[in-house]
């Protein structure tokens, strides 16, 4: 005598098959469309934006792409990062037409405009103002220069478990005084003066809205104050080793170097980090010349 195969056995086969279909569609879905599900209003404060892994020569495309297609480069920048899902590789530039620019932009902003937008403007923020290497090149060309290397959110114990928040160029003369420090843009004194953990230190907000904080100076090219206007290129000081104590001046502590961070304001932070490291890569391209 047969079996009857109970009616209600189809449901749970049936939702199988469903969500199986399911899965596999939105899967694809989120491949081909990495902009949809990784955008949302606080995408600057996630540590895939914070990283800024532009690789080496992702800016200066971007900056060419802009000036060729007479787009803004804030735009292309933040289109190329979000569809690369933020770590860009040279085949991600080469597959970056004028053609897949317009099809991400459409698509991303009938669906997450304002999100968008809001991803631009942080990207603009860190990146439009910026014009020089903060260290200039010597004349003299036996004069070595300096090094640095991607530390952002190393370890630090100083003042209590921390992370690094910057960028650390380290001379390869190791007095303090000798290397010039200059702006790596134009704007306004915000901070200045001495700080336990960053020593003698002087903090430049850009016109666009990034804090710049330049920090362990061994002194100051002049009586710079809060409100003081500073041009790209301008002398700041001289690099060296204050810091990493509560008593103004102390030196000695650590190598002499500069440590660069950049900060951006967001709506749950203040100051938020974000890693000057392939900034730097690409401000070594644009290096003034000094006498020391």
């Amino acid at each position: 005598m047969r079996r009857k195969i109970p009616k209600n056995i189809w449901i749970p086969v049936f939702l199988f098959l469903f969500f199986l279909i399911f899965d596999t569609i939105l899967y694809d879905y989120l491949v081909n469309n990495p902009e949809y599900y990784q955008l949302d209003a606080y995408t600057c404060e996630t540590e895939e934006f914070r990283a800024m892994n532009f690789g080496d020569g992702t800016i200066s495309f971007g900056k060419d792409f802009a000036k060729q297609h007479n787009v803004e480069f804030s735009e292309a920048i933040t289109l190329l990062m979000l569809n690369s899902r933020f770590k860009i590789s040279k085949k991600d530039r080469e597959d970056f037409t004028y053609f897949s620019y317009q099809n991400l932009l459409n698509n991303v902003t009938k669906n997450k405009k304002n999100e968008f937008l809001k991803l631009q403007n942080s990207y603009g923020k860190i990146l439009d103002d910026l014009v020089y290497f903060p260290i200039p090149e010597s004349t003299n060309s036996e004069m070595p220069f300096v090094n640095y290397s991607d530390t952002w959110g190393y370890e630090r114990t100083y003042g209590g478990d921390r992370t690094h928040e910057g960028t650390d160029i380290m001379a390869e003369v190791q007095t303090r005084g000798i290397y010039p420090v200059i702006s790596i843009s134009d704007g306004v004194v915000e901070k200045i003066g001495w700080l336990e953990q960053g020593g003698w230190r002087i903090g430049i907000r850009t016109a666009s809205g990034a804090y710049l904080y330049y920090a362990h100076l061994f002194n100051y090219a002049k009586d710079f104050q809060p409100g003081a206007t500073v041009k790209a290129g301008d002398l700041l000081g001289f690099m060296g080793d204050s810091g990493y104590s509560k008593v103004e001046g102390t030196v000695g502590n650590f190598e002499v170097h500069l440590h660069l961070g950049i900060y951006l304001q967001t709506d749950h932070y203040e100051e938020l980090s974000v890693n000057p490291y392939w900034i730097l890569r690409y401000l070594e391209e644009n290096k003034l010349k000094y006498s020391y």
